[in-house]
């Protein structure tokens, strides 16, 4: 059983900034919390993402341990207008957790699209559900983020 969850949000920030932003792990921690902090397992991440399998531990809300995703790094070919990363993630619970991020030009602004296609068996819709709440958070971080000139990021 898989499902499909598609957020897309309005960020007010020039593409290029909100794309070069999007490829930092510290991106990642800044919009994921405090509803989930990720933590690397046997290392760091990288400052800038790079093609790779990423491990991480995930904590709710900063502390009830959820288990380990692979954060799978890839940069697809894009359209000429959009730029396009994708993680091909899994987890023991999650066979697929195959998450696109669509960055493109607006009217004077970004365009911010999360795509995400799950497949967890049994516990598909409650993943599904779950990752509805997480790009609503994610995307509501980012419109903040941007509006402010991404300076949380710079401390």
């Amino acid at each position: 059983m898989t499902r499909t969850v598609a957020l897309t949000t309005w960020l007010d920030a020039p593409p290029e900034a909100v794309w070069d932003h999007a490829q930092t792990s510290a991106l990642l921690r800044h919009v994921a919390a405090p509803l989930i902090r990720f933590v690397p397992c046997g290392g760091r991440f990288p400052r800038r993402w790079t093609p790779g399998e990423y491990r991480a531990w995930m904590f709710v809300f900063g502390i009830l341990p959820i288990g380990w995703q692979v954060i799978g790094i890839e940069f697809p070919t894009s359209p000429p207008t959009a730029h396009v990363l994708r993680d091909n993630g899994h987890s023991p619970f999650v066979r697929r957790w195959d998450h696109w991020v669509e960055i493109a030009p607006g009217d004077g602004c970004t365009r911010y699209t999360d795509r995400v296609h799950i497949d967890a068996g049994m516990l598909t819709p409650l993943v599904a559900g779950f990752a509805r709440l997480f790009y609503a958070h994610r995307q509501k971080r980012w419109r903040a983020l941007a509006k402010n000139g991404f300076h949380a990021l710079r401390k």
